[in-house]
């Protein structure tokens, strides 16, 4: 019998299968995520931690996550935003903004499992290479890993700031200097030189600070637009002061306080909504299927009505 090749293989069926969803979306790379979750079969059900970092077009969101069979659990979460809180008025995805995140999730995340008091991590910011599991500590430090989703992993990416500022604040991140701005690589396989200098202007914004005196000169209107929180701040000159004082400040205390609530309470009469201060706004109320169904069913009907009238007109017409 003469060999026949097989056209359809295994191969072939798995490229026309549907993907998931969120593969279809673009939102998770489940090849990269099955990596991260798989946990040894001798760790006996030990949760495997993620550092989660997110940056989008207006925040940084970070999160300590680990996977379980129902599902993602978060231990917590820190989001630039927050900085507001520790003197920072605004930038809140620029890469000073990036490690600071990662400083208070890091430090919010040892206060959680109660190592704060034993790992100090850095007494303060000098961007040198560090890694908590080489320093003398009683206790084994918290270990988990970066989790970038479908992010490019580029060399000096703000992505990095926030591996910096966790690895900084006492978390144990596998790691090397070689994603980090001021890295150049050697003539020798293995040797490297990293300026940790030109990694620290980054981290205490030095680069802003140039941006804001140059658009102040060049373009004053556009400066006040760009710069206005930290110009009603009063925070346009001591930047990296500022991002110095923000990092003792998260050291001190990081951890999370939720917000007092408002006590409106709000009363909804089919899709308006009356708030107790007077104010009213509306809010499309989300009918059943049976509900969609009816609707669809009276705009059959009035059409076929208007199709009908249209054609009794037209006789009428031609009589």
């Amino acid at each position: 019998m003469p060999f026949v090749k097989v056209q359809k293989n295994k191969a072939y069926y798995k490229r026309i299968q549907t993907k998931f969803r969120r593969r279809r979306e673009g939102k998770t790379d489940y090849y990269a995520r099955r990596k991260l979750v798989t946990q040894d079969v001798n760790k006996f059900n030990t949760p495997k931690y993620r550092l989660v970092a997110r940056i989008t077009n207006k925040r940084v969101i970070c999160q300590i996550v680990y996977a379980t069979i129902l599902g993602d659990r978060v231990l917590c979460q820190a989001t630039s935003p927050e900085l507001e809180k520790f003197g920072v008025p605004g930038g809140y995805t620029n890469y000073a903004a990036c490690y600071a995140t990662g400083l208070l999730i890091g430090r919010r995340a040892l206060q959680i499992v109660g190592q704060d008091s034993d790992i100090s991590g850095v007494e303060e910011c000098t961007a040198e290479e560090f890694h908590v599991e080489d320093e003398d500590n009683e206790k084994k430090p918290f270990k988990v890993i970066l989790d970038v989703g479908i992010q490019r992993t580029i060399p000096g990416h703000r992505i990095f700031a926030i591996l910096k500022g966790a690895a900084d604040s006492g978390l144990h991140i596998p790691h090397s200097v070689k994603k980090f701005p001021g890295f150049t690589e050697g003539d020798n396989k293995g040797e490297y030189e990293y300026d940790a200098a030109a990694h620290l202007e980054r981290i205490l914004g030095t680069h802003v600070s140039e941006y804001m005196e140059m658009l102040k000169e060049e373009d004053p209107d556009r400066y006040k637009q760009v710069f206005a929180k930290f110009i009603d701040a009063d925070q346009e000159e001591d930047i990296e002061d500022m991002y110095k004082d923000a990092h003792a400040k998260i050291k001190e205390e990081p951890k999370f306080v939720k917000k007092e609530a408002s006590g409106i309470t709000n009363k909804v009469t089919g899709n308006l909504v009356t708030t107790s201060k007077g104010t009213t706004y509306t809010r499309q109320k989300k009918i059943s299927k049976e509900q969609k169904k009816g609707r669809v069913q009276q705009k059959k009907m009035a059409a076929a009505r208007k199709l009908l009238a249209a054609a009794g007109d037209d006789e009428e017409e031609e009589e």
